[in-house]
């Protein structure tokens, strides 16, 4: 079953030019897991789309929730926060993992020390591999 999306359905309540250019969300499931490739810019602003994504596609209770950050060019507290509190939400019944790599994501990551409570991998094949799933 493989399904995908943008972040556009969520953007369309966005005033235009605020969040709706500024990310994109796109959401592929392979099997029973649900993996939402975030681009663009994740801030006060558009963090928000990606927290109503993940709320969505936990509707269809996959076994583990992926986020792929490796498009995101700014990552901001507050989608870390996202990040934090999908962990702490999903735990109890879903695999929750990242993805994220370099100066602009995994930098940042590391250096708050969410590298110590979330799961990131470097990449996507990584993540699948680890959720048993390809």
């Amino acid at each position: 079953m493989a399904e995908s999306g943008t972040g556009d359905e969520a953007a369309a309540g966005a005033e235009p030019g605020i969040g709706s250019n500024e990310v994109e969300i796109a959401v592929t499931w392979h099997d029973n897991v649900v993996v939402l490739g975030v681009s663009g810019t994740l801030d006060m602003v558009t963090a928000p789309l990606l927290a109503d994504a993940i709320q969505d596609s936990l509707e269809n209770r996959p076994v583990a929730v992926i986020v792929d950050l490796t498009g995101v060019e700014f990552l901001a507290s507050t989608g870390m926060t996202v990040l934090i509190a999908t962990h702490e939400q999903i735990g109890r019944f879903a695999h929750f993992a990242v993805v994220a790599d370099g100066p602009a994501v995994g930098r940042p990551l590391r250096l708050v020390g969410l590298d110590k409570l979330l799961t990131i991998h470097t990449t996507l094949d990584a993540a699948l591999d680890a959720a048993a799933v390809k």
